[in-house]
């Protein structure tokens, strides 16, 4: 077992990497939460798969657990479904003491993180991660939320997990597309930071991919505990391609597209918009697209797709600050800044040539 330590502000908890985590996940929990009553969170894809033998580990290790099963998809991630899980949580006696764990991918540990910063004014989370994507990128950081008419994790809050469990071994049941998902992730972080990691995406094995899952951690890791809170231009550097791609999930429809598919996209319209103001060579940027195109991520839109829709969602993105977006650009693969050059007839043309 991997153990990487996240550290941010006051707040500090371990991600755990594993194969075979989830019959233990009682004993690790054991060691950090002593609350008796606790719920876990998961949607009606994956509490068939999992929620069994976590249950059964709660119990072993004598917590008083009980299974909340949710629609699965995107659209869950709403309002009305976090007011819905608070009265549940409440008809289950869960009080201060108690805590909430999510299993399954990005959308259930959003929600799950959500719920339990408000319920009660805040009780810890543990988060079970089942996805690439959330492995290697959502389960840590401490942003929370949901989505509304506003836009993608409009409401939200700052609430860090007491735990994060990464078993390895779920990534195996997961569809082709749901693994490819997570790439766009990784690729982001090797734009970033990380020139070794993008050299090595091509080598990743589905069966061990231990390593590689914490060296992505490991990165935003560094990344939340020089900036927190993003107050500084550091933190903004985990947004590249997402300031496009979340229009684009936007504009699509919640649920009508995957999230690393609409970053992938993003990705290549920031990668693009660097070439022309940041210095981005005209080979890099078609590395780039060779490495999401290798994970069979969508490069381009369909040609019928609603683009006024996406121009329209961008500026009710949360990187925008007085009228102007705060926009990542990549210098080079490994390095990259926050931008204030960037205009929205720079967004335009990024967008229109998708």
């Amino acid at each position: 077992m991997r153990t990487v330590e996240v550290r941010a502000g006051q707040h500090f908890y371990d991600v755990l990497i594993g194969d075979g985590l989830l019959e233990d996940v009682g004993l690790f929990v054991r060691r950090k939460l002593h609350g008796q009553r606790c719920a876990l969170l998961a949607d009606e894809q994956v509490a068939p798969l999992f929620a069994d033998v976590v249950l059964e580990s709660l119990r072993g290790s004598s917590f008083h657990a009980e299974l909340i099963a949710i629609p699965a998809g995107e659209q869950t991630k709403s309002m009305a479904q976090a007011a819905t899980l608070c009265e549940k949580l409440s008809t289950l006696s869960l009080d201060r003491t108690s805590f909430l764990l999510s299993l399954g991918g990005g959308v259930i540990g959003d929600l799950a993180g959500f719920v339990a910063s408000i319920y009660l004014r805040g009780i810890p989370y543990v988060s079970i991660p089942t996805t690439l994507l959330a492995q290697i990128d959502s389960c840590i950081g401490g942003k929370t939320g949901v989505n509304s008419s506003a836009g993608k994790n409009s409401i939200g809050a700052f609430h860090h997990p007491a735990l994060v469990i990464a078993d390895t071994d779920t990534l195996r049941s997961l569809p082709d597309r749901i693994w490819h998902e997570g790439f766009a992730e990784a690729i982001k972080h090797g734009i970033i930071r990380d020139a070794e990691l993008f050299d090595s995406l091509a080598t990743v094995e589905r069966d061990h991919p231990e390593a590689f899952i914490e060296r992505n951690i490991a990165i935003k890791a560094a990344i939340v505990a020089e900036d927190e809170r993003e107050r500084t231009d550091v933190r903004s550097l985990l947004n590249f391609g997402h300031t496009v791609g979340h229009a684009i999930e936007y504009a699509a429809g919640y649920g009508n597209m995957l999230h690393g598919e609409a970053i992938s996209l993003g990705i290549v319209a920031a990668a693009q918009i660097s070439v022309q103001l940041a210095g981005l060579s005209l080979g890099e940027a078609k590395r780039i697209r060779a490495a999401l195109e290798a994970h069979q991520l969508p490069v381009a839109l369909p040609p019928d797709f609603p683009r006024e829709k996406i121009l329209a969602a961008l500026p009710r993105d949360k990187k925008f600050e007085n009228g102007r977006v705060r926009f990542v650009v990549a210098h080079a693969i490994g390095r990259a800044s926050v931008a204030d050059n960037v205009t929205m007839e720079d967004l335009r043309k990024a967008v229109e040539e998708l």
